[in-house]
């Protein structure tokens, strides 16, 4: 008969008492808040949405774990702060996740989960981007005046052989180059590229789908598309111009445009050099670049400080006061590159690992779908809040972070929290905001 001892972990004595620690708690979670995604989730239908548009291929008579199934494990494990699929060989006997999950045992394989990632093709990317749209629009409840979508990319470092990966020259590393678009911190498109291409390939396509499929549900809206210098392309820009699409963007400096700012930009040093301190000066003019049929509005920022001249150029058709349409427009997309981090860095999108294309292209919306969820949770049911402006990872650590005792019987599922959690208000009011109805 095999004798079996539990591994005792020695911590230093607390007068003359022993301190001993073992992993045999039983049913214990440090995942307590799981409740509130699955709250979150039921309210948005977003699983439900993305299991009824994807195939599965499976025997439905011989499958254990619904799709549906696995898709609320893969994305609830990355809220939760799980980006390994390794993670679930122990995550799926979690009576928490179990619960979230609306099962009561064993949940799905780390083998499972990868099968369901190497399952995906392109029709799977398009229609879960059906889903992040309708969840945009469904978001309002009253038509907008005004949309300002911001577009950008970022490195996705690679560190294996990967399909389709390529050294770039900027970011120098190899990597993928996805391409993000936000409104007003809601996340509307998490695209997987190459990086051996131009930063803005296949935007204008994608700004195309975007303004046409907002303005079949709002007609009348006004719709700004925004971007740093590296979407500063005439064929955007024309088709923004010939479809009433307002546009502020970066636009590279070069000689012509130095040498059309250099005496505002000299009296700017001269008052520098007076004062010694930071100075911003702002025109607007017109300015036609050769490949261009046309010229356009130029707002040049002229800014010297201490360590020289360095002025900026933007590109835009909107009217107003030069200043405002710099500081108060154009630099506010400096939020979106805080939401590609915060999807990035804590909720895993570069965790891009996988060698198939498309099974990384899933990777990434699976990422995106946890972004949706939290945002959410902050946009809906944090508002007003201490963490109304929070990032995923502090949401994660303050409200789904909690320890709890789990008991079960055949009448009821009951979650004792942690006596001590310390924002024990703030998950009252949260779950009290993502009651039905």
């Amino acid at each position: 008969m095999t004798n079996c001892t539990r591994e005792s972990l020695p911590f230093p004595a607390l007068n003359r008492r022993k301190i001993e620690a073992e992993f045999s708690g039983g049913d214990i979670t440090s995942d307590g808040g799981v409740l509130l995604l699955r709250q979150m989730d039921k309210q948005l239908g977003l699983m439900e949405s993305i299991d009824h548009l994807l195939h599965d291929p499976r025997e439905q008579d011989q499958v254990t774990h619904s799709q549906i199934s696995l898709l609320r494990q893969r994305v609830y494990g990355l809220c939760l702060g799980y980006e390994d699929l390794n993670d679930h060989q122990t995550l799926r006997t979690d009576p928490a996740i179990q619960t979230a999950l609306e099962r009561d045992n064993v949940l799905a394989s780390q083998s499972t989960l990868c099968r369901l990632e190497n399952r995906t093709d392109r029709q799977t990317m398009v229609a879960i981007h059906k889903v992040f749209l309708e969840q945009f629009i469904t978001s309002f409840k009253k038509p907008p005046k005004e949309l300002i979508l911001d577009f950008d990319a970022t490195d996705d470092p690679t560190h294996g052989r990967q399909e389709h990966v390529f050294y770039h020259g900027y970011y120098r590393h190899y990597c993928f180059l996805p391409l993000y678009v936000f409104c007003k911190g809601q996340l509307l498109v998490s695209y997987l590229r190459p990086s051996n291409i131009d930063g803005a390939r296949h935007s204008g396509a994608i700004l195309k789908l975007l303004v046409t499929a907002l303005r079949e549900v709002w007609p009348d809206v006004h719709i700004i598309f925004r971007g740093d210098g590296g979407f500063c392309r005439h064929t955007m820009l024309s088709w923004c111009e010939r479809y009433n699409v307002s546009y502020i963007v970066g636009y590279t400096r070069n000689k012509r445009l130095e040498k059309m700012i250099a005496s505002a930009l000299e009296a700017t040093k001269k008052q520098f050099d007076i004062t010694r301190e930071k100075q911003r000066e702002f025109m607007s003019f017109n300015y036609g670049a050769k490949s261009w049929k046309k010229q356009r509005q130029v707002i040049a920022k002229l800014e010297v400080t201490d360590k020289g001249p360095n002025p900026r150029f933007i590109i835009t058709n909107l009217p107003g006061d030069a200043q405002a349409l710099y500081d108060g427009v154009y630099c506010a997309r400096g939020d979106m590159e805080n939401r590609i981090k915060e999807q990035q860095l804590g909720l895993f999108a570069d965790r891009t690992s996988a060698h198939d294309w498309w099974a990384n292209q899933f990777r990434l919306l699976l990422s995106s779908l946890a972004y949706i969820l939290l945002e959410s949770i902050r946009r809906i049911a944090l508002r007003g809040t201490e963490l109304e402006t929070a990032q995923a990872t502090t949401i994660r650590l303050k409200l789904l972070k909690i320890g709890a005792i789990i008991l079960r019987n055949t009448r009821r599922i009951r979650f004792l929290l942690s006596s001590h959690y310390p924002h024990q208000k703030l998950f009252k009011t949260v779950t009290a905001r993502l009651q039905p109805g």
